[in-house]
């Protein structure tokens, strides 16, 4: 199967508790298991957030986490008030914050400058390994850590 790359949304907050050292999952569209079913061992995956918080207002519009998919199955967790979501096991690589915005005229993915934050909405979204490169390089990612 061929390796896929992925764009999955979340505040920079819960993107980072992802890939902090001890966790490394993804966990993206308010928990659910069917998009994780559609991300495979092997495939990259950045993670983009639009806001420092859930919600908020200040619009950071960066990529914050890069990282290889691990093999296995989406898995719940139970984080207590009722709340089980599903999350995949990534390997994350060191790379540095880095803003969309100089990006947006050189993606393949953006249809429109003017609309280019509608993909965005889906929670997670697949790009072309062209676009993949662009976000490694530009989070300063060392590209023999992605397997490019």
């Amino acid at each position: 199967m061929e390796r896929q790359n992925w764009i999955a949304v979340a505040s920079a907050d819960h993107a980072r508790r992802g890939c902090a050292a001890e966790a490394g999952y993804m966990q993206v569209c308010h928990g659910k298991a069917v998009p994780l079913k559609r991300v495979h061992a092997g495939d990259r995956v950045a993670y983009y957030a639009p806001a420092t918080t859930m919600g908020g207002k200040d619009k950071l519009q960066s990529f914050v986490s890069i990282g290889i998919v691990q093999p296995g199955e989406p898995y719940a967790v139970d984080m207590g008030g009722g709340f089980v979501p599903f999350r995949k096991d990534v390997v994350y690589v060191p790379a540095h914050q880095a803003s969309i915005l100089p990006l947006l005229p050189q993606f393949e993915f953006v249809e429109s400058l003017q609309h280019w934050g509608y993909k965005f909405r889906f929670g997670l979204f697949d790009i072309s390994d062209h676009d993949m490169q662009l976000v490694a390089q530009v989070m300063q990612v060392d590209l023999g850590l992605l397997y490019f």
